[in-house]
């Protein structure tokens, strides 16, 4: 019964990694920021960050299932 929480949250996680991650890359690639009023590389560098901890964190969940 464990492992439907589980999967629950790895797909959260990876739902909510995967858009911020692609968000992200479309808006470094047409130049617009990535926060309004921050640094445009220490944004991105920190929404990657947060991005790929998220991606982490689902298969992390998936592989306790």
């Amino acid at each position: 019964m464990e492992s439907g929480p589980a999967i629950f949250a790895g797909m959260v996680f990876a739902l909510f990694g995967g858009a911020l991650l692609l968000w992200t890359v479309v808006r470094v690639r047409i130049g617009e920021p990535v926060a309004q009023g921050v640094n445009q590389i220490a944004s991105a560098t920190l929404t990657a960050m947060v991005a790929v901890l998220a991606l982490g964190l689902a298969a992390w969940c998936f592989a306790h299932v």
